[in-house]
């Protein structure tokens, strides 16, 4: 990785000892024009739920806690490396020296490319080995870059807050990693599959910080202004819409009332993960709040009723239930970003504003919004072939028994790959 970070990637313009140069070339004015502080606030956020977010909220198994939190920071560490290099060849490559230039925005995209591989360890939490979420997060990466390449780039498909590219990649390729995977003698760790009051606790920090910083996720690489302003205000209200919802359905459906934390956890992010590809579109606010009212309705019934019907049926052990927080809401947020984007009007948006919001310029200048819905719609069916297709074959790499990946009965126990104390006392395993 050195080597490769050594031959190839480069400060960019704005980041580089020359940037006082760049500034008196294109006549800037001010220090504050510097892309560091329109990005590295939002950054921040970002990298705050990559590293706290999703490693708190996999805490939540009684004896997997410094996994859930632990083998999140290894593939977050290796992940963001990779996927700069993966990125950068792709989007930022300079064709005279084939070097890759890197700012503070390429840092966030590293984030999003991450949190799909995070996603995905989420359906293979404790039944796998660091070495196979290793790989996982190197394939995963790369097949990442790939289709956000052909979604973004070759479809000019919208999707800042990443519900095609991130959330429905991501959870289809951990499903169908954890479906090739498949352990049929699982049920000799059932015993360590539940919860305990204080792991529920530390999984609702993850929640926490997920849930307030989901609006700079969103928001983090859509457009200085208008745009960026509007993906907070939609997200943040979906949000809230879902949170409404989650505890609703969750006190229903039980026999006495009471809440399950289970959808507490996860479902009451729905929004945010359905709001991910209309973010920057005039969705309004009322429609933002009926798109975390869908999504939270489907991602709570989810985990009442798909999740057993998953992995009785249809063999897919989903520890963390990506496919109600990430598959379902994913594929909500790609049908609404394509509904959105075809409904759009200059009545609505103005020229101007039209053709910013969906970059109707260069070669796509002559693109109408009917196109543009469609092409929305085909960058969801690429991001959930990616995820089938790319997800079965590393899958089928992960089964090789050559991974050092735990027995079915020492599944979801730290005890089998990290150092224990018990007792006050260092217990060597």
């Amino acid at each position: 990785m050195i080597i490769l970070f050594g031959v190839f990637i480069r400060y960019d313009e704005e980041s580089d000892t020359h940037w006082i140069e760049h500034r008196r070339k294109k006549n800037i004015s001010t220090n504050l024009e510097n892309d560091f502080y329109y990005r590295y606030p939002s950054f921040q956020d970002v990298h705050v739920m990559i590293f706290v977010g999703f490693g708190f909220l996999m805490t939540f198994l009684k004896r997997y806690s410094f996994g859930g939190v632990g083998f999140n920071f290894l593939i977050a560490a290796f992940g963001i490396q990779w996927a700069l290099l993966m990125q950068g060849w792709f989007h930022h490559l300079d064709e005279n020296d084939w070097k890759i230039t890197i700012g503070v925005e390429n840092l966030i995209n590293a984030d999003f490319c991450v949190a799909s591989c995070l996603i995905a360890y989420g359906a293979c939490l404790g039944k796998v080995s660091p070495v196979q979420l290793m790989v996982l997060t190197l394939f995963g990466v790369t097949l990442f870059a790939v289709e956000e390449y052909i979604i973004l780039e070759l479809l000019h498909a919208k999707d800042a807050g990443g519900s095609m590219v991130i959330h429905t990649f991501g959870a289809y390729y951990g499903l169908t990693i954890s479906w090739v995977l498949y352990r049929p003698l699982l049920s000799q760790s059932r015993h360590l599959q539940g919860s305990v009051y204080h792991s529920d606790m530390f999984a609702m920090i993850g929640t926490l910080f997920l849930w307030m910083y989901w609006p700079s996720f969103n928001s983090a690489i859509a457009d200085h202004g208008d745009g960026q302003h509007r993906a907070v205000i939609n997200t943040y209200l979906a949000l809230a819409s879902s949170v409404l919802t989650t505890f609703a359905i969750s006190s229903i459906s039980q026999n006495n009332g009471k809440l399950d934390m289970v959808h507490i956890q996860n479902a009451t992010l729905a929004g945010g993960v359905a709001m991910g590809t209309a973010s920057e579109f005039m969705i309004t606010p009322y429609g933002s709040l009926i798109v975390g009212f869908c999504s939270g309705i489907v991602s709570t019934f989810g985990y009442l009723f798909l999740t057993p019907f998953m992995e009785k049926t249809l063999k897919i052990q989903d520890t963390c239930g990506i496919h109600n927080l990430h598959a379902m809401p994913g594929v909500i947020g790609g049908i609404v970003g394509a509904i959105t984007a075809a409904s759009a009007s200059e009545s609505v948006y103005g020229k101007e504003g039209l053709i910013n919001t969906f970059d109707f310029k260069d070669a796509v200048a002559n693109r109408t919004v009917n196109i543009q819905g469609g092409y929305q719609a085909a960058g969801l069916f690429v991001a959930i072939a990616f995820g089938l297709v790319g997800g079965a074959l590393v899958g089928g790499i992960l089964k090789l028994p050559i991974w050092g990946d735990p027995a079915d009965a020492n599944c979801f126990d730290d005890d089998v790959y990290w150092e224990v104390v018990v007792g006050g006392h260092m217990m060597l395993f």
